[in-house]
């Protein structure tokens, strides 16, 4: 029955890129079922696996059957899973030859570029791209709505594990130099869900995961949820756990180098956002600041 349906869904022409694809799949424009679902949150979160894998090796660690792989390519179009893998395995050989050009071009600078210049080159290069990607993705009405949520907050519960724990502490840190009170949830003594359980409809909450996504993470934020919280989510994909919990969420994808992803792009997004419902706050008339206000940037 899924197969009859999603197949009617299926767009006219295959995505002719990765990005294509993602946006595809983002954009809600095609009927998935809950088993193709899980097919696209995997392909988002490990484009990496479809490129190389086989077909039982990616279904098994997607969690459904080989079948479904093929039902998913339909549905966006393609003839079969096989022209899905193409599309993947293109995405991974352009971005190993531009690893390729950028690592000759350090060695025609300099003979043999040692490993700290690679790394180095390919750090900064992985941070550009994700700041570029996050400047053209995010949508500015969504960022003024989601600091008007947190600007009306009494209270802003600060969510965030693992990879995302720093986003969260440099906010607690950059909205208490602003005057903004807010508790940063990540407390050694395992209290996080206690603190959580005093956040109500008058405060608001932030909550940060990536993929593989935290699981703490999730939990509080669906506890703040139902306690009436306003809820704002950044992750990295529609399929993400944390957009059934937000009020408003945002997309953010960091790029990787070697396997590790930085966190420039979540920084820079942490800090417009901080400094926006500072912003947004003064507007009102309510406590907290904005540097414009006389307030130093905090460092």
């Amino acid at each position: 029955m899924n197969t009859r349906d999603d197949r009617r869904a299926a767009p006219t022409a295959p995505p002719e890129s990765f990005a294509a694809l993602r946006e595809r799949l983002a954009g809600g424009g095609v009927r998935l079922s809950k088993r193709l679902t899980q097919v696209a949150s995997f392909a988002l979160a490990q484009p990496d696996e479809i490129a190389l894998g086989t077909v039982a090796s990616i279904a098994e660690k997607a969690g459904v059957q080989p079948s479904t792989l093929v039902r998913f390519s339909q549905t966006l179009g393609f003839a079969g899973f096989s022209d899905l893998q193409a599309l993947f395995r293109a995405r991974l050989r352009n971005h190993v030859s531009n690893y390729d050009e950028r690592l000759l071009s350090l060695r025609a600078r300099g003979g043999e570029a040692p490993a700290s210049a690679v790394l180095f080159d390919g750090f900064c290069e992985a941070a550009t791209r994700s700041v570029a990607a996050v400047h053209d993705r995010i949508d500015l009405a969504d960022v003024d709505r989601a600091a008007r949520i947190l600007a009306s907050a009494e209270t802003l519960y600060l969510i965030g594990q693992r990879r995302s724990f720093p986003v969260t502490a440099y906010m607690s840190y950059a909205l208490g130099k602003l005057g903004i009170r807010n508790v940063l949830i990540g407390s050694a003594a395992g209290t996080d869900a206690e603190t959580v359980s005093f956040a109500g409809p008058r405060d608001a909450a932030l909550a940060i995961s990536f993929a593989p996504y935290a699981s703490t993470t999730l939990a509080l934020a669906a506890q703040a949820a139902a306690q009436g919280t306003p809820l704002v989510a950044v992750t990295d994909s529609p399929f993400s756990p944390l957009v059934a919990e937000g009020r408003l969420w945002f997309e953010l994808v960091e790029a990787d180098f070697q396997g590790f992803r930085s966190l420039a792009a979540s920084m820079a997004f942490a800090m417009t956002l901080a400094v926006a419902v500072a912003d947004e706050r003064r507007r009102r008339g309510a406590p907290g600041s904005t540097p414009q206000d006389g307030m130093p940037v905090p460092d």
